[in-house]
């Protein structure tokens, strides 16, 4: 897959690929206009919308229903690391949902193949082409 990466304005910078541009931004506090997530919540947030598309998937597929079926992702920031430590994701299930598939429904969240990337990363190679 190719991005094509470009920067549309003071602190925004903008990825396009497949007919989608995904745009981002600082916030103001770091000199941007605030106008966008920054490029690390949208990190944060792949993880959990990857994580929730194999729940739904897996509630889906039993036609279990998902009213009221939410993912709650906390991250846990180190101040002096300036990294985040530990992402934890709650499933909240709604009044009815079958005992019997809790544990499936985790191993099924664990899919996620962000997460995937995370745990085993890819290499990065990083190159300059003149104009």
């Amino acid at each position: 897959m190719q991005m094509k990466i470009g920067f549309p304005g003071n602190r925004k910078v903008a990825a396009a690929f497949d007919g989608f541009t995904v745009l981002t931004d600082q916030p103001v506090e770091a000199g941007g206009d605030g106008s966008a997530p920054a490029p690390f919540d949208l990190f944060l947030a792949s993880i959990g919308t990857c994580a929730g598309i194999f729940v739904l998937s897996f509630c889906r597929k039993r036609d279990i229903p998902t009213a009221g079926l939410e993912l709650i992702q906390t991250a846990d920031w180190d101040e002096i690391q300036h990294k985040v430590t530990k992402i934890t994701l709650e499933i909240r299930l709604p009044k009815d949902f079958p005992e019997k598939y809790k544990d499936s429904l985790i191993n099924a969240a664990a899919l996620c193949t962000v997460k995937k990337h995370l745990q085993d990363p890819p290499a990065f190679e990083i190159t300059t082409r003149s104009a």
